[in-house]
């Protein structure tokens, strides 16, 4: 069924192409009208789930279309869609191109910063063929020299802002005992909502390490294994050091002489730069570094300030080039053009790392598996279509502490779906993000998604197509320093 002055195929036999049109700015009311509407309105519907975003389908020719909408009653056109002044004001315009031509494409409307909708609500897909400049630019190339010039000016900043800048007016900062019970700390961080705390060692005095969701992970996939000498009795009883040493044990780091080599603490005072603090986190594969300050010279009766993240300094980054994005040429670039992420490989495209993604009916242990044999913090839970449904991260697996859930459970029978509704209800961490699996689309400029990446509790953002949700890549927080720094 069409609108007045679209029954094309009766009229000429013309083949139509499916276009989708969206409007995702809100409103209350909104209609579609265009040349292939006669300019009369054409209601469009709220997508499920995102208010704020309409939708229509209409079946037009091939050729030169514009159009506008109307949004409770006033007339509107899309500033991010290609547009000129007509007869009719400033209208969008389409290039349908012929049948015989036709390629699937996306075009992918803009959402305005200020917007909240994280979840498969900025785009969606249009079956049609578009002009090129309302094309995601997948095909620019960054060149070196604003890539040496942005990079320049980052490091130069980081390195003369400190690590005492990120500590906020008041916060709460937890340490474990290393004479704790394995059990009982891993009940305070899915109590807490925390994903890992420093240990401290009394008998030292000293902090000498942390425990996180990793180590969690560890113990359960030794629980499931046969021959494991740790047993669930003596998970009550087992210390933070005794599993420290037997984690040491189990997967030893050796050096030439092939002896035990345990893992330094990475830590950062509060007097040192940016750009350190955040070289330490890449280097060593951590997800936050304890601010330490020592007021002896010796280092003795240490002080745990804070615990930094690489989110609050790319958040320190955002906020110093936000009224100056010019100076960093490559803020405005797509990130699909970006050597940026773990992509989904193309076809015939070699030596690319495959992304790891899972299906929601497998088990748990193969996510676990995954986890720590892929060296990911998360896994993207997708359906046969490979479009995103969850995602399951390494801190989720603390929801198994509640009520000792683990000890009733098989990781081999417990399916990733029913893992994540028991994640579905831990206790909310103050500050983090009420929204658990984050989306964005290769069309986003750079700038976005650090801004989004820089929000409390969001530490990546898996790549979808517009529509589909089909899963193309993530992108990480460490991804977008490993970029930014070279």
């Amino acid at each position: 069924m069409y609108p007045a002055g679209m029954d094309y195929a009766r009229d000429s036999g013309t083949a139509l192409i499916p276009t989708r049109f969206v409007w995702p700015y809100g409103g209350t009311s909104v209609c579609l009208s265009g040349t292939f509407t006669g300019w009369s309105q054409w209601p469009m519907t709220p997508v499920e789930g995102c208010p704020t975003v309409f939708q229509t389908l209409c079946s037009i020719p091939p050729g030169y279309h514009q159009y506008k909408f109307i949004v409770d009653g006033e007339w509107r056109h899309d500033e991010n869609q290609p547009f000129v002044t007509g007869s009719y004001g400033t209208v969008n315009t389409v290039l349908l191109a012929r049948e015989s031509d036709y390629v699937p494409a996306v075009l992918t409307p803009r959402i305005p910063p200020s917007s909240s909708m994280d979840v498969d609500s900025q785009a969606f897909q249009r079956l049609v063929r578009v002009s090129d400049d309302a094309l995601p630019d997948d095909a620019s190339r960054i060149s070196q020299t604003d890539l040496d010039i942005s990079r320049h000016r980052i490091s130069a900043v980081l390195s003369t802002h400190t690590a005492y800048e990120l500590l906020p007016g008041s916060s709460k900062v937890i340490a474990l005992d290393v004479d704790l019970p394995v059990k009982q700390a891993f009940h305070i961080l899915h109590e807490q909502g925390i994903p890992m705390a420093p240990l401290w060692d009394f008998s030292r005095a000293q902090f000498v390490g942390v425990l996180s969701a990793l180590d969690f992970i560890l113990i359960m996939r030794e629980l499931g294994n046969h021959g494991s000498n740790l047993t669930e009795e003596e998970l009550e009883t087992h210390t933070i050091s005794a599993w420290k040493e037997a984690k040491s044990y189990l997967s030893r780091h050796a050096n030439e002489h092939g002896k035990s080599v345990p893992r330094r603490l990475v830590w950062a005072g509060p007097d040192d730069n940016l750009k350190n603090v955040a070289l330490e986190i890449l280097q060593n594969g951590v997800a936050t570094i304890p601010i330490i300050h020592s007021p002896a010279q010796d280092g003795s009766y240490p002080q745990l300030l804070y615990l930094a993240s690489l989110s609050e300094i790319l958040k320190h980054i955002c906020r110093y080039f936000k009224h100056s994005p010019e100076s960093l040429p490559i803020l405005q670039l797509p990130i699909g053009s970006i050597p940026l992420g773990t992509w989904v490989p193309k076809i015939g495209e070699p030596n690319r790392q495959p992304l790891a993604m899972l299906r929601p009916t497998a088990s748990l242990n193969a996510a676990l598996d995954l986890l720590v044999q892929a060296q990911v913090s998360a896994i993207p839970i997708v359906d046969d279509n490979d479009s995103l449904l969850d995602i399951y991260s390494r801190s989720d697996i603390t929801a198994l502490a509640k009520d000792k859930i683990y000890t009733h459970i098989s990781l081999e029978e417990m399916s990733i779906h029913q893992a994540l509704q028991l994640a579905e209800e831990p206790y909310a961490s103050y500050g983090s993000s009420s929204q658990k699996c984050h989306m964005c689309l290769r069309s986003d400029p750079l700038h976005e998604v650090m801004e989004r990446l820089s929000r409390p509790g969001v530490r990546r953002l898996v790549v979808v197509e517009a529509g589909s949700k089909r899963v193309e890549g993530i992108i990480s927080l460490s991804d977008i320093f490993k970029f930014l720094l070279g």
